[in-house]
């Protein structure tokens, strides 16, 4: 009997939405050969996550088995899939593969880190194939909100397993292939183990649509509009990009690109032959001096982000450009749950300028780049896989999707980050939890969720700080009093004096009352002076807020 295994190991994106990472292994239990599936990153809030840039899945588990690993390979380039190559590609020492639109996305953020292109290798379309260890892998067209998406056809001893990436049925696309069942078909008329599928959509009841749809709204809205027309869509989505350009071209308005990552798509489309008839752009130096009702803007910010165009022209101006009363803006996209605050905000402060507001609330101007539905029972229809891996989804998501899987009559596995699944046998089985997280990316600095960095920042920010000085001589007696630096907390409490003077005022007497053991010993003197301070300001304030503690002992 072989005791070799078939592994999938869900890092990122089994659990959640976004941060996608996934491992494939065979081989001997704990000496499994292994590739990784895409590195994407999913992106910070005020709330849990102040002033962190990035969120990366934690690959300690990785690391530990670097050698082990023979391949990284990237789905297609959303941020989500690919955003963390650049920081984590040092960890795992592998050569990265994917085809050309997302390795031209792949090699610009490697240079950023100084790595060089060839650490990318660019691979054509099914049935062209790559050999890594066990494994043989082909890059299979599947339709999605960017160029050149790719499901994955990962051969092994133990089967075959289809890993879709992120997809939706289109036969429409604009940009990019087409969806095509019958390529799907032959590809898996000869038994699938696995399909490892997006749930992102599963509790959505209607077909998806196509692209191809939003075209006519987008256009009669641009015609119609007299002043200076603004949209703003994820950037990555270059056929929803060029449909909004070829609106305003079509109305008589010159484009103008503003943003790094509109920019940057645009380019990367050209340069791979993506997009070969894209209308001309102009900078926005020119923008500005042209008549406002010659002009249409394309601008990243469609989620709310802080730093992108949308919200700098919301605040007063980018780049020289200011919005105006009857100018137009339209969000041609989705808000993605848990941005609703970012979006609304700016939305509000286009309203005070004057600026008209459209966004997507009817499903004119936006369609989904993942499978609903009936979407997915299609593609099961299609494969006829024996097992159903759902992934890209919260908790829910997958739960629901096994449960649609199963009414299909096929075996459905819940697997969410962490846990390792034996595909190798008629049944999907549990054989291994891994330990699971999230790295941050905090300026220039990786540290891990629980390091207590960002835990710290947030209790600063609930609480504000104080931070406490005392110097003793070296009779250890008090030099002065002590005093206090307050920030983040109001100047006066209930007993309506300043609230330092309250709290310098119980230090001293907590001090003069403090025996020899505790001025001796610093930890228990600063002890002490944390917890005066911190009741003393509860009195006051209703608040415990974090305090620092500086002893200074003359000697």
């Amino acid at each position: 009997m072989s005791t070799e295994r078939l592994i999938y190991l869900p890092l990122g994106g089994a659990g959640e939405i976004g941060m996608n990472c996934y491992v494939y292994g065979y081989g001997k239990p704990g000496e499994e050969r292994l590739i990784v599936v895409d590195l994407g990153v999913t992106f910070p809030d005020m709330d849990s996550t102040p002033g962190v840039d990035i969120i990366m899945p934690d690959i300690t588990w990785l690391k530990e088995n670097r050698n082990r690993i023979e391949a990284v390979f990237i789905t297609h380039a959303h941020e989500d899939h690919i955003g963390a190559v650049g920081h984590l590609f040092n960890d795992l020492g592998a050569k990265i593969y994917a085809r050309a639109f997302t390795s031209n996305i792949a090699r610009h953020k490697l240079n950023e880190y100084g790595i060089e292109g060839n650490a990318v290798q660019t691979c054509s379309k099914w049935p062209e194939t790559v050999q890594v260890g066990p494994f043989t892998i082909g890059f299979l067209p599947i339709s999605h909100s960017i160029p050149e998406s790719s499901a994955l056809v990962i051969d092994s001893p133990k089967g075959r397993v289809i890993h879709t990436g992120d997809f939706k049925l289109d036969t429409t696309p604009l940009v990019g292939e087409p969806w095509d069942p019958e390529l799907w078909a032959e590809v898996s008329k000869d038994g699938v183990k696995a399909l490892v599928v997006d749930s992102t959509n599963v509790f959505a009841k209607h077909p998806g649509r196509s692209e191809a749809i939003v075209t006519p709204a987008v256009e009669k809205l641009v015609a119609e509009a007299e002043n200076m027309v603004v949209a703003t869509t994820f950037a990555s989505n270059v056929a929803r990009v060029r449909s909004l350009a070829e609106a305003g071209a079509k109305a008589g308005r010159s484009i103008c690109l503003l943003g790094r990552a509109m920019r940057r798509m645009i380019e990367a489309s050209v340069e791979t032959g993506v997009l070969k008839d894209f209308p001309p752009v102009i900078g926005a130096e020119d923008a500005v001096n042209m008549p406002r009702d010659n002009v249409m803007l394309l601008v990243t910010g469609s989620q709310g982000e802080r730093r992108a165009a949308s919200a700098q022209l919301a605040r007063g101006k980018y780049n020289g450009i200011t919005l105006k009363e009857g100018d137009l803006f339209l969000f041609s996209s989705k808000t993605i749950p848990g941005n609703e605050r970012g979006v609304i905000r700016i939305m509000n402060q286009f309203s005070e300028i004057g600026v008209d507001i459209v966004d997507d609330g009817d499903g004119d101007y936006h369609v989904s780049g993942h499978a609903n539905r009936p979407d997915l029972q299609t593609m099961q229809d299609i494969v006829k896989p024996q097992i159903v891996v759902p992934m890209h989804g919260e908790h829910r998501h997958l739960r629901e999707h096994v449960k649609l899987s199963e009414s299909l009559g096929r075996k459905g596995v819940l697997a969410v980050n962490g846990m390792m699944i034996d595909l190798s046998g008629n049944e999907p089985k549990v054989c291994e939890y891994v330990e699971t997280g999230r790295t941050y990316l905090d300026g220039s600095v990786q540290i891990g969720a629980l390091d207590g960095v960002v835990r710290d920042r947030i209790r600063m920010a609930l609480n504000g700080h104080v931070l406490v000085t005392v110097i003793l001589d070296e009779d250890d007696e008090m030099l002065g009093d002590p005093w206090c630096e307050v920030m983040g907390l109001p100047e006066q409490g209930r007993s309506h004096a300043p609230l330092v003077d309250v709290l310098e005022e119980d230090l001293s007497q907590f001090i003069g009352r403090a025996g020899a053991k505790t001025l001796t010993d610093d930890a228990k003197l600063e002890e002490g002076l944390r917890r005066v301070t911190r009741q003393s300001a509860l009195n006051e304030i209703g608040k415990k807020p974090e305090v620092t503690i500086v002893v200074s002992r003359l000697s």
